[in-house]
């Protein structure tokens, strides 16, 4: 598979497991294809796509460290969520190790796993490549991938829904980004909904 960086793929090599390899070349490639879908930048959505996961086999003791030394303002519910802890640190590698400046490629590395409001185009895409990449395998990554091809925020909405119902389900905390994110998204729903119905008129009064 052909990178644009292939500076970084020995690397990614040396840092992660065969698996999560794998699975790196495979978001770049998705996040390049949704990139050019929906009128991302292609080489940012690639190097995005590529270095996402850095941290992604770190020990926990150690991605602790890092953001304990970071200054990055982390909420309670990702403290008790190690699983989100790469993200972040990764965000810091890819800043403080490979010189990557733009804030773009950052915050797609930093906010893949969980979203936030506001989101980029970049964000969205690579956020979404994660989930739609060639090895994902979930219930539901076919209907993902669809609408990703169609409609970031559609895809998006889908697959908050879907985290943040299977952690309702499980007692676990809720991670604030993702549902700013989320909400954002249903408020833009209903209020669009709201005028498409006020255009159609009322039934009262006729």
């Amino acid at each position: 598979m052909k990178t644009s960086y292939p500076q970084y793929v020995k690397l990614l090599e040396e840092r992660l497991t065969p698996k999560r390899f794998r699975h790196s070349l495979n978001v770049m490639e998705r996040a390049v294809e949704l990139a050019k879908i929906h009128g991302a930048d292609p080489q940012k959505a690639e190097l995005a796509g590529l270095i996402h996961d850095i941290e992604k086999n770190s020990p926990p003791k150690i991605l602790l460290q890092s953001l304990q030394k970071s200054g990055i303002l982390l909420s309670d519910a990702d403290w008790v969520s190690p699983q989100l802890w790469h993200a972040p640190c990764g965000y810091l590698y890819a800043r403080d190790r490979l010189g990557i400046a733009d804030g773009d490629v950052l915050n797609a590395i930093r906010y893949h796993t969980t979203g936030r409001a506001g989101m980029s185009l970049l964000e969205k895409v690579v956020y979404l490549a994660d989930l739609t990449s060639a090895d994902r395998d979930f219930s539901d990554v076919k209907e993902v991938r669809r609408l990703a091809d169609r409609d970031l925020d559609a895809a998006l909405f889908y697959s908050l829904q879907f985290i943040i119902g299977d952690l309702v389900r499980q007692g676990k905390p809720l991670q604030p980004d993702s549902l700013a994110c989320y909400n954002e998204i249903a408020l833009a729903r209903a209020k669009a909904e709201e005028q498409r119905i006020m255009k159609g008129g009322s039934c009262y009064g006729k």
